[in-house]
């Protein structure tokens, strides 16, 4: 070990966790602290506004978008169109991850996004192998990095040798999957502690997993709305008034949405189809896992193009992908929607919340992503 000793880290006092979230407990623990009686949202132009002087996006929490009757709608309507798709998806990560980890594999959602994922991976691989792995949802923080503690615990619990497989909903321009990897180092440095930080998921348009569903940038239907479908659990919050340092990261879990919750809803429109893609899931992970398919992060290069062409010095002003694009859209201030063809089936729902809130919407050829939102700079900003 490198710089503390087992003994250490596992007699580390942390504090335990507290029951949180819609999902029943055999489903996911959420290692967070729940912060529900703060009060931490700002309004979405207030918010823009502190995030792009200078205040740090994980010190407080948007406002909840609370949708539409027609966007509850196309919710339920793309998970029936696609809940066989996003099955077949969660199969072939699920076969991966079987194959390659080892026995003792932990299962670790990245909060919120990657939740609905996790608990969907955790039935399949429960259902076909009759496996039931550890899971988790912590905490991970672009410009402040994973929950340390969350790690520590995990690790407490399961043994040093535990073998950790993170788990996120999409990529984007892969910012996460470089928190994960510069946290996996300094993990490494400070505890001694190698940690896999390979990152499992859904779809990877941005070209930066080596664990994924499929690279098509398309609407996974959890990307439609925020908390009512990953449990009621905000996004993640950091500030050291409100988080001690044997605390989790914190959250707030939104009990007052438990009549118009879908958490669960998504889960069980989904699990019916694992039988039937099965066999196709087989095919796929065992073709990947023969010839690896090449992390070429082509994402970012889009993202430099983009930068260019519009002037946009700050590259967080920029989300690319279905996913992003959609939560740009509910709880950023967007400038404007770019996408690769006006009649790209992936599009709907980003079409009509774009219409919903004036945003314009410009098509930009050639585009690796189906979309990409860019966010309004506030500041210098040139008409």
């Amino acid at each position: 070990m490198k710089g503390t000793s087992t003994e250490e880290i596992l007699n580390r006092r942390i504090t335990s966790p507290v029951p949180l979230g819609s999902y029943p407990a055999s489903d996911v623990t959420f290692l967070l602290k729940d912060l529900s009686a703060v009060s931490l949202e700002r309004a979405t132009a207030e918010r823009e506004e502190a995030i792009q002087s200078g205040t740090h996006y994980s010190e407080m929490l948007p406002v909840e978008y609370q949708p539409t009757e027609q966007y509850i709608e196309l919710f339920h309507e793309t998970l029936q169109q696609s809940a066989e798709k996003v099955a077949l998806a969660v199969a072939v990560v699920s076969e991966m991850i079987v194959a390659q980890r080892k026995p003792n594999c932990v299962l670790v959602s990245l909060a919120r996004a990657g939740t609905p994922i996790g608990v969907l991976i955790k039935r399949y691989i429960a259902e076909r192998y009759g496996r039931d792995l550890p899971h988790y949802s912590i905490s991970i923080i672009r410009g402040k990095g994973i929950d340390e503690n969350a790690i520590l615990y995990m690790l407490q619990q399961h043994g040093l040798d535990a073998d950790l497989q993170f788990i996120d909903g999409w990529t984007g321009k892969g910012a996460i999957r470089q928190v994960l990897i510069e946290a996996c180092n300094s993990l490494d440095k400070k505890y001694g502690i190698r940690l896999n930080d390979d990152l499992a998921v859904l779809a990877d348009p941005g070209n930066c997993s080596g664990t994924f569903g499929t690279r098509e940038d398309y609407l996974i239907p959890s990307a439609c709305l925020n908390s009512t479908v990953s449990g009621l659990m905000s996004r993640t919050v950091l500030r050291d008034d409100l988080i001690g340092p044997e605390e989790f990261h914190g959250a707030k879990f939104y009990k007052e949405w438990l009549d118009t919750d879908l958490s669960n809803v998504f889960v069980e429109e989904i699990c019916p189809y694992f039988p039937s893609v099965t066999d196709e899931a087989l095919q796929i992970a065992g073709e990947m896992l023969k010839s690896p398919p090449e992390i070429t992060w082509a994402g970012l290069r889009d993202i430099k193009s983009i930068q260019e062409t519009f002037g946009i010095a700050d590259i967080n002003l920029v989300k690319p992908g279905v996913g992003e694009t959609t939560r740009v859209l509910l709880r950023r201030v967007p400038w404007k929607i770019l996408v690769d063809t006006m009649d790209n089936p992936n599009l709907r729902h980003i079409l009509l919340l774009a219409e919903d809130r004036g945003v314009p919407v410009e098509v930009f050829p050639g585009l690796t992503y189906s979309c990409c939102g860019i966010i309004k700079p506030l500041k210098g900003e040139s008409e």
